[in-house]
């Protein structure tokens, strides 16, 4: 069976909570998400949710950012490369459908730099911290 590419529902915030905590990640609130915790995509094959995403759109500038990509740490299959680059590319599409110039995301998975250097993304190599303040 082939990879599916879905928009994210209001039931995957809870599968996505599963994911960060079994990858040790903080567990995002609904409200720091796009749309809510629906503003991005599921790679699914065969009904078995592989990878997730969210794309950030803005409304002053021609960047949207691509971020909390996560995988279902029990997916074992070897097509888990394959199904983050098809979100990846995914995001672009729509992201260029949407008159969006330039995409951006921040990482520090080795393995995930690596696809987006596969997919023509430019790398900045020096280490970035991440700077968030909740003022609300």
């Amino acid at each position: 069976m082939e990879l599916k590419i879905r928009k994210l529902t209001e039931n995957d915030y809870s599968l996505l909570v599963s994911w960060w905590k079994k990858w040790k990640w903080p567990v995002l609130p609904k409200e720091f998400l796009p749309n809510n915790g629906t503003g991005g995509y599921m790679i699914e094959k065969n009904n078995e949710q592989i990878v997730a995403g969210f794309t950030y759109l803005t409304s002053n500038s021609k960047v949207a950012w691509l971020e909390w990509i996560i995988s279902n740490p029990e997916y074992k299959e070897k097509d888990r490369d394959e199904a983050v680059e098809l979100l990846i590319t995914t995001s672009e599409q729509v992201c260029k459908k949407l008159g969006y110039s330039f995409m951006f995301s921040i990482g520090r998975n080795q393995n995930l730099i690596n696809k987006h250097k596969k997919l023509g993304w430019s790398v900045d190599n020096t280490r970035s911290h991440e700077l968030v303040k909740k003022i609300n």
